[in-house]
C-alpha cells in the first residue's frame, strides 16, 4: 500500500527514524505533559460544574440549599467523566489515538473565532455587537464544518487512511486555524460596517486607540437617570457628586484633593490620571511580546 504524501519523507523516500530522547528526559517530558493535561481537565470540569449548578440547576430548583447544589455539581462532574470515557473511541478514530494531537486539533477548530473577535474588539473601534455575534456564529459554523466530518469519517494514519475527503481534511489543522481566524475577522468587520458604530463615549480606555483617554466612559448597559445624561457616573471610577451623601454637620464629605474631581458643568466625575509608565520597562515588555509572537508564529508554521 502506497504511503500518503504526509507520511513520506522528502523525495518520496520513507520517513527517517526519529531521534531517541534519553530515558530521564523522556520521563520528565511525560510528567510535564500529564501535569498540563490534568490541570486542563480539572479546570474544565470545575468550570462546567459551576456553570451547570449556578446557571441551570439553581433555576430549576431555586430553593436548593448550598449542600444540595454541591452534591449536584459533584454528580455533574461524574457524568462528564463518564461522557469523556465514552468519547474515547471518537478520539481514536479522529487522530489515531493521539490525545494531545486531538486536543490541539479541536482547539484549532473552535478557538480562532473567539480570538479574532477579541483581537478586533481591542484594535478596531468600529466593531460592534452584531459584528461580534455573527462573527462568532459564522466562525463556529466553519469550524464545525471541518470538525464534524473529521470526527465522523476519521483522518486515519499512515497505514490506514481515513475516509474524510481531502478537500475537507487535507489541510493541516494549524493552517486551517489561521484561515479560520482571517475568515472570522472578515465576517466581523463586514457585518459591523452594516450597523451603526458604538458611540465614542462608551469606548474610552476600552480600545487600544483610546487607552490614554481622560474622558469619562459611560456603560452601555446603564440606563440614563431622570436627570439626563449629564448625571451619569463613571463605570470605572467610584465617586459621588459634590454634596451627595454628606452629613448635615459636614462630616463624611470627601476632601477636594482626594479621588476624582467633578467638572463644572454637570457634576460628572473625571477619571484620575493614570499612573506614570516607565518608558524603559514599557519598551522591554513590547520587545518581549514581539519576540514571543515571532517565535510562536515560526513554530506554528514549521510544525504544521
Amino acid at each position: 500500500m502506497a504511503l500518503s504524501g504526509r507520511c513520506r519523507g522528502h523525495g518520496g523516500s520513507p520517513p527517517q527514524r526519529p531521534l531517541r530522547v534519553p530515558a530521564g528526559l523522556r520521563g520528565l517530558m511525560l510528567a510535564v505533559v500529564l501535569a498540563a493535561l490534568m490541570s486542563s481537565l480539572a479546570s474544565i470540569f470545575a468550570s462546567a460544574s459551576a456553570l451547570f449548578t449556578l446557571d441551570v440547576y439553581r433555576r430549576l430548583r431555586p430553593r436548593a440549599t448550598p449542600r444540595h447544589l454541591l452534591i449536584a455539581g459533584r454528580l455533574w462532574v461524574v457524568a462528564m467523566v463518564g461522557l469523556s470515557l465514552a468519547w474515547l473511541p471518537v478520539v481514536q478514530a479522529a487522530r489515531g489515538g493521539q490525545l494531545f494531537d486531538y486536543i490541539q486539533a479541536v482547539a484549532s477548530y473552535l478557538a480562532p473565532p473567539v480570538a479574532a473577535v477579541f483581537f478586533l474588539a481591542i484594535f478596531v473601534p468600529r466593531v460592534n455587537e452584531p459584528g461580534a455575534f455573527w462573527g462568532l456564529l459564522g466562525g463556529l459554523g466553519l469550524g464545525l464544518a471541518r470538525l464534524v466530518p473529521e470526527l465522523a469519517l476519521g483522518t486515519g494514519t499512515c497505514g490506514t487512511p481515513g475516509r474524510c475527503p481531502a478537500f475537507v481534511c487535507g489541510l493541516h489543522y494549524l493552517h486551517f486555524a489561521a484561515l479560520l481566524f482571517l475568515a472570522t475577522g472578515l465576517i466581523v468587520i463586514g457585518v459591523s460596517l452594516c450597523f451603526p458604530p458604538i458611540p465614542r463615549q462608551h469606548l474610552h480606555r476600552l480600545v487600544f486607540s483610546l487607552r490614554h483617554s481622560r474622558e469619562p466612559r459611560i456603560d452601555l448597559d446603564r440606563e440614563a437617570p431622570a436627570g439626563g445624561p449629564g448625571a451619569l457616573q463613571l463605570q470605572d471610577v467610584e465617586a459621588e457628586p459634590a454634596g451627595q451623601g454628606a452629613e448635615p454637620d459636614g462630616q463624611g464629605a470627601e476632601p477636594a484633593g482626594q479621588g476624582a474631581e467633578p467638572d463644572g458643568a454637570g457634576g460628572v466625575a473625571k477619571p484620575p490620571a493614570p499612573p506614570p509608565e516607565d518608558p524603559v520597562w514599557s519598551r522591554v515588555v513590547d520587545i518581549n511580546a514581539l519576540v514571543l509572537m515571532a517565535v510562536a508564529a515560526f513554530l506554528w508554521g514549521y510544525f504544521a
